[in-house]
């Protein structure tokens, strides 16, 4: 909820469609305001919402821990990883670096299970050593 009294919120739809809701200010359950919302605009909402928060806390978390670090990567609409699942990445087995979350449409979704999904515009927060976060990203960006 924000000053305003309102609640503002993104839907991700299974088409794969975004779309950002405001609620009235009398009712919080009854929507006042619908935009459809592109996945880069979804994922640029996503960031302002959630993602830089998370992954704050994380590297605070890891900031005693030499060599390891965390870094995020965007899944790109279209992309190869785009509709398939982290556990095709192989992402542990080839880098040694892994998947703590994944944030989509400003929802944090932790600790994902190999069978989880990627969307485009998805961001994924990885943690691993300098060495691994770049083969990480010769492999989400590849």
């Amino acid at each position: 909820m924000i000053r305003a009294g309102r609640r503002i919120g993104v839907i991700t739809y299974r088409d794969g469609k975004f779309e950002l809701i405001v609620s009235s200010k009398d009712d919080p359950d009854n929507c006042s305001a619908s935009i459809p919302l592109s996945p880069a605009e979804a994922n640029t909402l996503a960031g302002l919402l959630g993602a830089p928060q998370l992954v704050a806390h994380l590297e605070d978390q890891h900031r005693e821990v030499a060599g390891i670090s965390t870094k995020q990567f965007p899944i790109v609409p279209g992309s190869r990883f785009d509709g398939r699942t982290l556990g095709e990445t192989e992402l542990r087995t080839r880098t040694g670096s892994s998947i703590v979350a994944v944030v989509r449409s400003g929802s944090v979704h932790p600790s994902p299970r190999p069978d989880f999904t990627f969307a485009g515009g998805d961001l994924v927060v990885v943690v691993g050593t300098a060495d691994g976060l770049a083969k990480t990203a010769d492999i989400l960006d590849g």
